[in-house]
C-alpha cells in the first residue's frame, strides 16, 4: 500500500474513533473517586512491586 494512502486511511480512522469517543464520553468528572479499599489495594500492589524488583546494587558482586 502506498504510504500516502495509508496515511489518509489512518487519519480518517482516527477521526472516526475520536468522534465516537466524544459521543460516548461521560459528562461528569473524568476519574471517579476510588474507595479507600481500592486505594489501599493499589498502594499494596505498588509496594509489592517495589519489593519484587531487585535493587541494582544488590546484584553487584562484592570481592
Amino acid at each position: 500500500m502506498h504510504s500516502d494512502i495509508h496515511l489518509v486511511l489512518h487519519t480518517l480512522n482516527a477521526a472516526k474513533l475520536h468522534e465516537a469517543a466524544t459521543d460516548t464520553a461521560p459528562a461528569g468528572p473524568s476519574t471517579p473517586t476510588a474507595s479507600v479499599r481500592e486505594q489501599l489495594g493499589w498502594k499494596l500492589v505498588e509496594f509489592g512491586l517495589k519489593l519484587a524488583v531487585p535493587h541494582p546494587r544488590a546484584t553487584c558482586a562484592t570481592a
